[in-house]
């Protein structure tokens, strides 16, 4: 008995460390992204992977069959979500890098944009996942796209009918 506990545990183990060998890299950018952090200083993304991998290989046997990468990616979505809109903990309170492209949004919209762009979750699985309407889910990832691709303050073609200043 105590022979197939031992060999389960390893059997485990490695399941596990091939699941993070496969996953973390993408895992992290992800939190990165969501952290607004550059990569090579994320320690609060770097925090949020831990806990997220964590609470996965916690839940690893009762898996069965769901995708893991789903379960660390949930993990992380609502952790940085919980974290961050209500003001519990170090997410809360750290500002984003401005060096991050995605410095200018609001942390739940980085947190939709991650989820709907970089992780290609479908609208309504982003929406259910964050107890949010699908219509609120497109709306943020919109205007996150927005301004992401149109920063205000860039030097860029002038709408059409406006004038420059004579020199």
């Amino acid at each position: 008995m105590r022979d197939r506990q031992l060999a389960r545990g390893v059997r485990r183990a490695r399941e596990f460390e091939a699941f993070v060998a496969g996953a973390a890299g993408r895992l992290l950018h992800a939190a990165t992204l969501l952290t607004a952090e550059t990569p090579d200083a994320n320690p609060r993304a770097r925090r949020l992977l831990t806990l997220a991998l964590a609470h996965t290989y916690a839940r690893w046997d009762r898996l069965r069959g769901e995708d893991p990468y789903d379960c660390a990616r949930q993990h992380l979505a609502t952790r940085f979500a919980r974290s961050t809109w209500h003001q519990y903990g170090a997410f809360g309170r750290a500002r984003p890098d401005p060096r991050s492209p995605l410095a200018a949004l609001t942390p739940q919209e980085r947190l939709v944009l991650v989820l709907r762009l970089y992780e290609g979750v479908a609208e309504e699985q982003a929406a259910a996942l964050l107890g949010l309407p699908p219509e609120r889910v497109h709306t943020l990832c919109d205007r996150a796209t927005a301004t992401v691709l149109h920063p205000a303050g860039r030097s860029g073609p002038r709408p059409v009918g406006t004038r420059t200043a004579p020199s």
